[in-house]
């Protein structure tokens, strides 16, 4: 049943979780949902739709997605017990992640970790001070309780494994094609319009004179200018052309980005249309009353081109394919959107038959977390 707590006091698009019960069921289900997201990325790469370099790197960041609200679990273990404890501020609309703000303080936090670490006391220590409050002053050791959370959580942040606000790019290798090299090129950012997590994948062909990633003069401008065009406002062919003309030597045959997420919840988010009326149809326990979309773009060249470039110079330029129908208002050749949803949930959809989620597919999970794709 939604929690009527959250339900009374929301009023804003942001909303701070304040009380300790409903914190931690917060992270409990996104614990069950990031759990999933491995298995749904294992699932489109059998179906041919993910190459297996592409599944293992679109993985790393699932992982760091749940390292993240691992992290941030520890963070606000005690929230609502004293004044003093940090409250989680979730995007209510559709998002139902974490805002932004919470991401860019997690990656200042995390410069002073071990530093906080130094100035701490063990953990055993902390638990041996917690027992003997408990005995002898028979006391709840609220503030050491606290304490111990904190450790937790600068512990999560050195151990690493984190999606952070900035997630810069990487470059995998994967062939060599006759005089030009193919590169994965792939950067995640948690996307301050939307307050998602958004993955980026774009294969490069490079025909220049030093491997991409150990050129120190390219490699730089490139991660530079990746990082400062993933904003979810910009259309995929907007960027890839403009990377293919910055760049000689590059070019860029394909580019997706991955949006995970929005979560919708009866209980911690606000929705409307058919995703709405399938949540509050399904009146589903706590725990099973969710859903997640996943949506991919996907931009290919079509084909190559040798435009002038300059008085004395022509460049090779892509020329991208467009979705025939929503090509100039998409910008890109397609879109897929996918979403993950347990058993109740699902059973209402099925029901309802909504038109606005007709067009989606889905993965249902099912008893003892099995995840079921349908048509």
């Amino acid at each position: 049943m939604p929690d009527p707590t959250v339900k009374d006091v929301l009023t804003s698009d942001h909303h701070e979780l304040y009380d300790t019960l409903v914190a931690r069921r917060y992270f409990a289900k996104f614990d069950r949902i990031t759990g999933h997201l491995g298995r749904v990325a294992a699932e489109v790469e059998a179906e041919g739709r993910l190459s297996r370099t592409e599944a293992r790197v679109l993985g790393r960041y699932l992982t760091a997605v749940a390292g993240t609200f691992r992290a941030l679990s520890h963070k606000y273990l005690m929230t609502g017990r004293g004044e003093t404890a940090p409250r989680l501020t979730i995007d209510r609309h559709e998002s139902g992640f974490p805002v932004a703000q919470e991401l860019m303080t997690m990656a200042v936090d995390a410069q002073q970790a071990e530093k906080h670490l130094a100035g701490m006391p063990s953990e055993a220590e902390l638990k041996d001070r917690m027992v003997r409050q408990i005995v002898s002053d028979q006391t709840i050791p609220t503030a050491l309780q606290f304490a111990l959370s904190q450790r937790y959580y600068y512990e999560a942040l050195v151990a690493g494994g984190i999606f952070w606000a900035r997630n810069d790019p990487d470059a995998q290798w994967i062939e060599d094609l006759g005089e030009r090299r193919h590169f994965l090129v792939h950067w995640a950012v948690w996307d301050t319009q939307v307050n998602l997590p958004v993955v980026y994948l774009m294969d490069v062909e490079d025909s220049g004179k030093k491997p991409l990633p150990n050129d120190a003069y390219r490699w730089p401008q490139v991660q530079q200018a990746l990082m400062a065009q993933s904003v979810g406002g910009l259309k995929l062919v907007t960027i890839a052309t403009g990377f293919d003309k910055d760049f000689e030597g590059l070019h860029p045959k394909r580019l997706r980005r991955i949006i995970l997420g929005p979560m919708y919840s009866a209980s911690f988010t606000l929705q409307s249309g058919p995703i709405s009326k399938v949540l509050d149809g399904a009146k589903a326990p706590e725990g099973e009353d969710w859903a997640l979309v996943w949506t991919v773009e996907d931009l290919v060249s079509d084909r190559e081109e040798e435009v002038k470039d300059g008085w004395f110079s022509t460049a090779m330029r892509q020329v991208y394919k467009l979705d025939p129908v929503a090509g100039a208002e998409l910008g890109a050749t397609r879109q897929d959107r996918m979403i993950i949803l347990p058993e109740k949930p699902y059973q209402v959809l099925v029901e309802q038959n909504p038109r606005g989620l007709q067009g989606l597919r889905k993965f249902v999970v099912g008893a003892g977390g099995r995840l079921i794709p349908t048509l």
